[in-house]
């Protein structure tokens, strides 16, 4: 009796969740989110610049992120936007794939340059993101911070009271704890390392993952950069 009341909660724990489908009028958040009869809806796998977000070209800063949300407009046109996913995030927002007549959307705002792969949730969009970096589409075309880096910056400019003034120093040193400076960096070899603050390529590593203690980064499966 107890094998097969262990086979029965085994075979339950195997259904995937019910998938959820969202069909209408979309209205644009932003570049990577959408409205639909109410509900949020975030597109899944992909991340792209935020509202306020700017990116600079040849010298010259520009709006990307108002410029990304005028893309998935343009992408969406008039027609409606079908989207299924079977997740929610934490503000409660659907993590979708959609489509809006022949584009699917996730992909082609990665496809086009418009949105990065995000990494943290997915690797489905790694290639098309590799394909607009070579071709230096939408925002590859730019030098800009990652969208994930760029909302973390945020946060903490106005979690934080400004610094008061102090005597001179001889070096600005970041404070590791709270600050989440720690970067988590996936190689194209397979290999998850981390770098703090003062390492060497800390500034030119591309964060996939930012941490706010090295435990927290060791607890996602990175080890430490080696220093020679």
């Amino acid at each position: 009796m107890k094998r097969i009341l262990a086979l029965l909660l085994l075979a339950l724990a195997a259904v995937p969740a019910a998938a959820e489908t969202l069909s209408g009028p979309a209205t644009v958040i932003d570049g990577d989110t959408l409205e639909i009869a109410g509900r949020l809806v975030r597109l899944v796998g992909i991340d792209a610049p935020e509202g306020t977000q700017p990116c600079t070209r040849d010298g010259e800063v520009w709006d990307c992120g108002e410029e990304s949300a005028r893309q998935l407009r343009a992408l969406i046109g008039t027609n409606d936007v079908v989207c299924q996913g079977d997740e929610l995030d934490q503000y409660d927002r659907l993590l979708a794939v959609c489509r809006a007549g022949r584009f699917a959307l996730n992909r082609t705002l990665v496809e086009y340059g418009w949105a990065t792969a995000f990494r943290s949730y997915s690797d489905a969009y790694v290639a098309d993101e590799i394909r607009a970096k070579m071709q230096k589409r939408g925002i590859w075309s730019s030098t800009f911070e990652l969208p994930q880096a760029y909302r973390l910056a945020q946060r903490q400019s106005t979690a934080r009271p400004s610094p008061r003034p102090t005597a001179r120093r001889t070096q600005a040193q970041p404070t590791l704890q709270g600050d989440c400076a720690i970067k988590g960096n996936r190689s194209r070899r397979g290999e998850w390392i981390y770098h703090l603050p003062g390492m060497p390529y800390y500034d030119a590593t591309r964060a996939e993952e930012m941490f706010c203690s090295e435990a927290e980064a060791r607890a996602a499966g990175y080890r430490r950069a080696i220093v020679r």
